[in-house]
Protein backbone atom coordinates (compact mmCIF):
# COMPACT_ATOMS: atom_id res chain seq x y z
CA UNK A 1 0.00 0.00 0.00
CA UNK A 2 1.32 3.76 -0.85
CA UNK A 3 1.07 6.03 2.29
CA UNK A 4 2.19 9.46 1.47
CA UNK A 5 1.61 12.99 2.95
CA UNK A 6 0.31 16.00 0.66
CA UNK A 7 0.05 19.65 2.09
CA UNK A 8 -3.42 20.68 2.88
CA UNK A 9 -5.23 24.18 4.32
CA UNK A 10 -6.72 24.64 7.40
CA UNK A 11 -9.87 23.98 6.42
CA UNK A 12 -9.04 20.84 4.82
CA UNK A 13 -8.33 19.14 7.84
CA UNK A 14 -11.24 20.51 9.76
CA UNK A 15 -13.42 17.05 9.49
CA UNK A 16 -10.38 15.46 10.99
CA UNK A 17 -9.68 17.77 13.65
CA UNK A 18 -13.12 17.17 14.79
CA UNK A 19 -12.57 13.18 15.15
CA UNK A 20 -9.05 14.53 17.25
CA UNK A 21 -11.09 16.61 19.52
CA UNK A 22 -13.57 14.27 20.69
CA UNK A 23 -10.99 11.26 20.92
CA UNK A 24 -8.87 13.63 22.56
CA UNK A 25 -11.72 14.40 25.41
CA UNK A 26 -9.85 17.03 27.33
CA UNK A 27 -7.98 20.41 27.30
CA UNK A 28 -5.26 20.62 24.13
CA UNK A 29 -2.68 22.74 24.85
CA UNK A 30 -2.36 23.90 21.38
CA UNK A 31 -5.94 24.03 19.75
CA UNK A 32 -5.44 27.95 18.37
CA UNK A 33 -2.27 27.15 16.58
CA UNK A 34 -4.56 26.44 13.68
CA UNK A 35 -6.33 30.17 14.08
CA UNK A 36 -3.24 32.08 13.07
CA UNK A 37 -2.17 32.93 9.98
CA UNK A 38 0.96 31.93 8.82
CA UNK A 39 1.45 29.60 11.91
CA UNK A 40 0.64 26.00 10.94
CA UNK A 41 1.46 23.77 7.91
CA UNK A 42 -1.47 21.20 7.77
CA UNK A 43 -0.87 17.73 5.91
CA UNK A 44 -3.32 15.22 4.82
CA UNK A 45 -2.02 11.56 5.40
CA UNK A 46 -2.87 9.38 2.37
CA UNK A 47 -2.82 5.41 2.19
CA UNK A 48 -3.99 3.43 -0.99
CA UNK A 49 -5.35 7.44 -2.81
CA UNK A 50 -7.53 7.20 0.71
CA UNK A 51 -7.06 10.30 3.27
CA UNK A 52 -6.72 8.26 6.23
CA UNK A 53 -5.96 11.70 8.84
CA UNK A 54 -3.81 14.69 8.98
CA UNK A 55 -0.79 16.09 10.94
CA UNK A 56 0.18 19.63 11.32
CA UNK A 57 3.22 21.52 11.61
CA UNK A 58 3.88 24.87 13.74
CA UNK A 59 6.16 27.08 11.45
CA UNK A 60 5.65 30.48 13.38
CA UNK A 61 5.86 31.97 16.51
CA UNK A 62 8.13 30.60 19.36
CA UNK A 63 8.84 27.80 16.29
CA UNK A 64 10.01 29.94 13.56
CA UNK A 65 13.05 28.38 12.46
CA UNK A 66 12.08 24.90 13.68
CA UNK A 67 9.12 23.53 12.03
CA UNK A 68 7.47 21.29 14.56
CA UNK A 69 4.81 18.11 14.70
CA UNK A 70 1.95 19.16 16.80
CA UNK A 71 -1.15 17.41 16.02
CA UNK A 72 -1.36 14.55 14.57
CA UNK A 73 -4.47 11.90 14.05
CA UNK A 74 -4.75 8.80 12.17
CA UNK A 75 -8.27 7.11 12.09
CA UNK A 76 -8.02 3.88 14.11
CA UNK A 77 -8.30 1.28 11.15
CA UNK A 78 -4.72 2.72 9.70
CA UNK A 79 -3.26 2.13 13.13
CA UNK A 80 -1.40 -0.03 12.46
CA UNK A 81 0.47 2.01 9.45
CA UNK A 82 1.03 5.14 12.61
CA UNK A 83 4.75 4.62 11.92
CA UNK A 84 5.11 4.29 8.13
CA UNK A 85 2.19 7.09 8.09
CA UNK A 86 4.88 9.72 10.09
CA UNK A 87 7.93 8.79 8.23
CA UNK A 88 6.12 9.75 4.74
CA UNK A 89 4.90 13.23 6.58
CA UNK A 90 8.32 13.24 8.41
CA UNK A 91 9.34 13.18 5.13
CA UNK A 92 7.46 15.59 3.13
CA UNK A 93 6.86 18.13 5.91
CA UNK A 94 10.73 18.23 7.17
CA UNK A 95 9.79 18.69 10.49
CA UNK A 96 12.47 19.08 13.12
CA UNK A 97 10.90 18.55 16.52
CA UNK A 98 7.90 16.79 17.87
CA UNK A 99 5.78 18.57 20.79
CA UNK A 100 3.00 17.17 22.53
CA UNK A 101 0.94 16.38 25.35
CA UNK A 102 1.45 12.82 27.29
CA UNK A 103 -2.39 12.30 27.18
CA UNK A 104 -2.22 12.30 23.56
CA UNK A 105 -1.75 8.93 22.96
CA UNK A 106 -0.96 8.84 19.01
CA UNK A 107 1.61 11.85 19.38
CA UNK A 108 3.00 10.59 22.78
CA UNK A 109 3.94 7.09 20.90
CA UNK A 110 5.69 8.96 17.86
CA UNK A 111 7.47 11.20 20.21
CA UNK A 112 8.93 8.47 21.82
CA UNK A 113 10.11 6.46 18.99
CA UNK A 114 11.04 8.95 16.59
CA UNK A 115 12.53 11.68 19.06
CA UNK A 116 15.48 12.45 20.98
CA UNK A 117 16.37 14.17 23.90
CA UNK A 118 12.81 14.16 25.27
CA UNK A 119 11.86 16.46 28.19
CA UNK A 120 8.95 18.04 29.68
CA UNK A 121 8.28 21.43 29.48
CA UNK A 122 5.26 21.99 31.51
CA UNK A 123 2.77 19.77 33.83
CA UNK A 124 -0.86 19.63 32.75
CA UNK A 125 -3.75 19.94 35.53
CA UNK A 126 -7.50 18.94 35.50
CA UNK A 127 -9.67 19.70 38.55
CA UNK A 128 -10.62 16.49 40.36
CA UNK A 129 -11.47 17.73 44.02
CA UNK A 130 -13.87 20.48 45.79
CA UNK A 131 -12.20 22.81 48.57
CA UNK A 132 -13.61 25.21 50.73
CA UNK A 133 -10.12 27.43 51.51
CA UNK A 134 -11.25 30.79 53.83
CA UNK A 135 -8.00 32.16 54.51
CA UNK A 136 -8.87 35.38 57.49
CA UNK A 137 -9.66 38.75 56.31
CA UNK A 138 -9.34 37.67 52.37
CA UNK A 139 -12.11 37.82 50.00
CA UNK A 140 -12.40 37.71 45.51
CA UNK A 141 -13.73 40.38 43.55
CA UNK A 142 -14.29 41.51 39.96
CA UNK A 143 -11.14 44.05 38.84
CA UNK A 144 -12.06 47.51 38.48
CA UNK A 145 -9.97 50.05 36.17
CA UNK A 146 -9.16 51.72 39.50
CA UNK A 147 -6.99 48.51 40.78
CA UNK A 148 -4.84 48.91 37.92
CA UNK A 149 -2.12 51.28 39.17
CA UNK A 150 -1.79 49.61 42.17
CA UNK A 151 -1.34 46.10 40.49
CA UNK A 152 1.34 47.51 38.38
CA UNK A 153 3.03 48.62 41.52
CA UNK A 154 2.62 45.02 43.18
CA UNK A 155 4.12 43.79 39.75
CA UNK A 156 0.69 41.73 39.06
CA UNK A 157 -1.62 41.51 35.70
CA UNK A 158 -3.20 45.02 34.91
CA UNK A 159 -5.94 43.72 32.82
CA UNK A 160 -6.75 40.90 35.38
CA UNK A 161 -10.61 40.28 35.69
CA UNK A 162 -10.43 38.75 39.50
CA UNK A 163 -8.20 40.02 42.31
CA UNK A 164 -8.00 39.18 45.95
CA UNK A 165 -8.23 41.63 48.78
CA UNK A 166 -6.76 41.30 52.17
CA UNK A 167 -8.37 43.86 54.95
CA UNK A 168 -8.66 46.21 51.45
CA UNK A 169 -5.44 46.12 50.31
CA UNK A 170 -4.93 44.16 46.84
CA UNK A 171 -3.06 40.79 47.28
CA UNK A 172 -3.47 38.35 44.09
CA UNK A 173 -4.98 38.82 40.74
CA UNK A 174 -5.87 36.11 38.16
CA UNK A 175 -8.62 34.84 35.59
CA UNK A 176 -9.74 32.02 33.37
CA UNK A 177 -8.31 32.33 29.14
CA UNK A 178 -9.65 30.62 26.24
CA UNK A 179 -7.35 29.99 23.95
CA UNK A 180 -7.75 26.11 24.56
CA UNK A 181 -10.67 24.43 23.31
CA UNK A 182 -13.70 25.14 24.71
CA UNK A 183 -15.05 24.35 27.21
CA UNK A 184 -11.14 24.32 28.73
CA UNK A 185 -10.46 27.59 30.09
CA UNK A 186 -6.60 28.61 31.72
CA UNK A 187 -6.45 29.64 35.42
CA UNK A 188 -3.72 31.85 35.74
CA UNK A 189 -2.64 33.68 38.97
CA UNK A 190 -0.15 35.68 40.92
CA UNK A 191 0.40 36.61 44.51
CA UNK A 192 2.28 39.98 45.62
CA UNK A 193 5.32 39.28 47.71
CA UNK A 194 4.25 41.12 51.15
CA UNK A 195 1.22 38.63 51.09
CA UNK A 196 2.55 35.01 49.76
CA UNK A 197 2.98 31.58 51.49
CA UNK A 198 -0.41 32.68 53.10
CA UNK A 199 -2.89 30.44 51.23
CA UNK A 200 -4.07 33.16 49.02
CA UNK A 201 -3.05 31.46 45.91
CA UNK A 202 -4.66 28.27 46.17
CA UNK A 203 -7.67 30.43 47.47
CA UNK A 204 -8.01 32.77 44.26
CA UNK A 205 -7.59 29.65 41.98
CA UNK A 206 -10.43 28.22 44.04
CA UNK A 207 -12.34 30.78 43.62
CA UNK A 208 -11.77 31.02 39.85
CA UNK A 209 -12.26 27.27 39.60
CA UNK A 210 -15.78 28.39 40.75
CA UNK A 211 -15.84 31.14 38.18
CA UNK A 212 -15.34 28.90 35.38
CA UNK A 213 -17.84 26.48 36.44
CA UNK A 214 -20.16 28.56 37.17
CA UNK A 215 -19.97 30.29 33.16
CA UNK A 216 -20.66 26.88 31.58
CA UNK A 217 -16.70 26.17 31.10
CA UNK A 218 -14.18 23.22 32.58
CA UNK A 219 -10.93 24.87 34.70
CA UNK A 220 -7.37 23.44 33.93
CA UNK A 221 -4.11 24.85 34.43
CA UNK A 222 -0.63 24.09 33.86
CA UNK A 223 2.69 25.24 35.31
CA UNK A 224 6.93 24.73 35.01
CA UNK A 225 7.62 21.26 36.32
CA UNK A 226 10.50 22.93 37.98
CA UNK A 227 8.07 25.50 39.96
CA UNK A 228 7.02 23.66 43.32
CA UNK A 229 5.61 26.71 44.68
CA UNK A 230 2.83 26.47 41.96
CA UNK A 231 2.24 22.97 41.86
CA UNK A 232 1.39 22.76 45.39
CA UNK A 233 -0.78 25.95 45.00
CA UNK A 234 -2.59 24.16 42.18
CA UNK A 235 -3.05 20.94 44.21
CA UNK A 236 -4.14 22.31 47.38
CA UNK A 237 -7.35 24.11 45.43
CA UNK A 238 -8.00 20.71 44.01
CA UNK A 239 -6.32 20.23 41.02
CA UNK A 240 -4.57 17.37 39.81
CA UNK A 241 -1.73 16.55 37.43
CA UNK A 242 -3.24 14.67 34.82
CA UNK A 243 0.22 14.93 31.81
CA UNK A 244 2.98 16.89 30.66
CA UNK A 245 3.69 18.73 27.92
CA UNK A 246 6.95 16.94 26.27
CA UNK A 247 8.86 17.75 23.37
CA UNK A 248 12.38 16.17 21.64
CA UNK A 249 14.21 16.76 18.38
CA UNK A 250 13.50 14.35 15.70
CA UNK A 251 16.05 11.40 15.14
CA UNK A 252 16.72 11.53 11.12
Amino acid sequence: MELSAKPASVEDILPWRDMYRLEMGCQIIHDSLHSRKGWTEPYLLIAGGVTVGYGSIAVGGPWKGKPTMFEWYVVPQYRSHLFDLFSALLAASGAAAIETQSNDTLLTVILHTFAQSVKSERILFHDKLTTSLSPPGAMVRHATPDDAVELLRLELDSEAHWVVEVERRLAAAGGVLFHYNRPYGDIYMKVAEPFRRRGLGSYLVQELKRVCYEQGNVPAARCNPTNIASRKTLQKAGFVPCGHILTGSVSL
